[in-house]
């Protein structure tokens, strides 16, 4: 996390006032909270049904409820933890645990933790597909999607793909899509079958893919790239039908169906705001530099992020130093 932070030092110092395309910002920051623990994080998840929101924090997962604004529970010994899959349906969670490479089970309702399970080397982005009720873990260094039965939570498989996976998004009908970041490929994945169904080039548009979401709907595609852009692919083909500017160090998309709108979170401070229908950027908000994950609540359209404050590093690309006890909670709404 802090070599992606060090890459973008130059843009954040600039990156104080973000002006808005839109001429009254629907969008703004609306609330901060300090959260205590490192300054460690990874990706975001949010569950619609219980209103909680899943943080990774280094060697834990913290669980916000939104309601009461403040953490009620956290999932411990999650070491190098960087996602959070949630399976409402069968009342789990499973996180993926890069250090240990592991996955480890817990019960949603209770918190409580199951156990663990082995993975390849690395786990990184982590996803629950409905249509399956299969989790599927995309290992970082292995090139290799882990498979695992959630119903009874034992892993059922291997999907080799290659490279160094990023994020991934289900259409909840038997597809999975992974972006494969180090060779700017978009992976189609068949969730029943367990064998990868399509790779679509994507370096006309985008380069090395990182933030993905999908609206299910359309099988559109909202994909982060590191060349400061967001591009709509269409799933099922791989073309690519917009790739728009949005700021540096993009690290999560995300999409709002009610809204019809999509989201980037960059490191640089900035979250854009792309609308569904015309591909027109139609805001940009600041938030706070190193905000680059994100989790939306498509029930209120908030989206949360969480950043750090830094030192200043002695000399252009060095590393910065994250400052303990700023590990802050960002909200964004109209």
């Amino acid at each position: 996390m802090l070599q992606r932070i060090a890459q973008l030092i130059s843009s954040v110092l600039l990156a104080a006032v973000i002006p808005a395309h839109a001429a009254e910002p629907a969008f703004h920051v609306t609330a901060k909270a300090t959260l205590p623990g490192d300054v460690k994080w990874d990706y975001l998840n949010f569950d619609d049904s219980s209103k909680r929101l899943y943080i990774t924090h280094g060697d834990h997962v913290d669980i916000y409820d939104t309601e009461q604004n403040r953490v009620v529970e956290n999932i411990p010994g999650t070491e190098g933890v960087h996602g959070v899959a949630l399976a409402p349906d069968l009342d789990r969670g499973f996180t993926s645990n890069g250090v240990s490479s592991t996955v480890t089970i817990f019960e949603l309702s209770s918190s409580k933790v199951l156990g663990t399970l082995p993975t390849e080397k690395k786990p990184d982005a982590i996803v629950y597909d409905p249509h399956t009720h299969r989790v599927f873990v995309a290992n970082g260094d292995s090139g290799t999607l882990t498979v695992i039965d959630a119903r009874t939570e034992k892993v059922i498989g291997t999907v080799a793909i290659g490279g160094k996976l990023e994020f991934e998004a289900v259409d909840g009908k038997g597809l999975l899509y992974v972006n494969v970041e180090d060779k700017n490929m978009l992976a189609v994945v068949d969730t029943v079958r367990l064998s990868v169904r399509a790779r679509h080039d994507l370096s006309s548009g985008c380069l090395e893919p990182t933030g993905l979401s999908i609206d299910p709907a359309t099988e559109r595609l909202f994909v982060g790239c590191r060349n400061q852009k967001m591009a709509v692919i269409a799933g099922l083909t791989g073309k690519i039908l917009a790739s728009v500017p949005v700021g540096k160090g993009c690290d999560a998309t995300a999409y709002d169906s009610g809204l019809n709108l999509a989201f980037a979170s960059s490191g640089d401070g900035t979250l854009t705001v792309l609308s569904g229908e015309s591909y027109a950027v139609v805001q940009t908000v600041a938030t706070q530099p190193t905000a680059r994950t994100m989790a939306l609540d498509s029930a209120t359209h908030r989206i949360y992020t969480v950043a750090a404050d830094f030192d200043v590093p002695p000399s252009p690309g060095a590393r910065p130093k994250l400052k303990p006890g700023t590990f802050t909670l960002i909200s964004v709404a109209r």
